[in-house]
């Protein structure tokens, strides 16, 4: 399984877009920090066509040590989700199953 990095995304930015390798990594950078501070502002980010990021807040909760067994309290804290949008989610079927139920070899 392959990883995408901020560098080949800034490569495909640069060569549907043209300019220079500089200017699609700086694009790529403003938009995540964009996003970044959207979310830390508690905010969600709804991108169409490839889902929603959605702060969340989960309460304080019951936990053990694994190693020691003893309980403890882990703390709230904000997470963020992601829903996939239905075309995401069609196209991620798609290349997992090319013809309709029958899965891809």
């Amino acid at each position: 399984m392959a990883t995408l990095t901020k560098m080949e995304l800034a490569g495909k930015v640069m060569e549907s877009g043209g300019g220079n390798i500089k200017e699609a990594m700086e694009l790529v950078e403003s938009t995540l920090d964009l996003v970044k501070s959207t979310l830390a502002g508690s905010q969600d980010v709804l991108i169409s066509g490839f889902g929603k990021f959605h702060i969340r807040d989960k309460k304080a909760r019951k936990g053990r040590n694994p190693k020691t067994g003893e309980e403890i309290v882990v703390a709230p804290r904000r997470v963020v989700t992601f829903h996939a949008s239905n075309e995401l989610r069609n196209r991620c079927k798609a290349a997992v199953y090319p013809a309709e139920g029958k899965p891809a070899e």
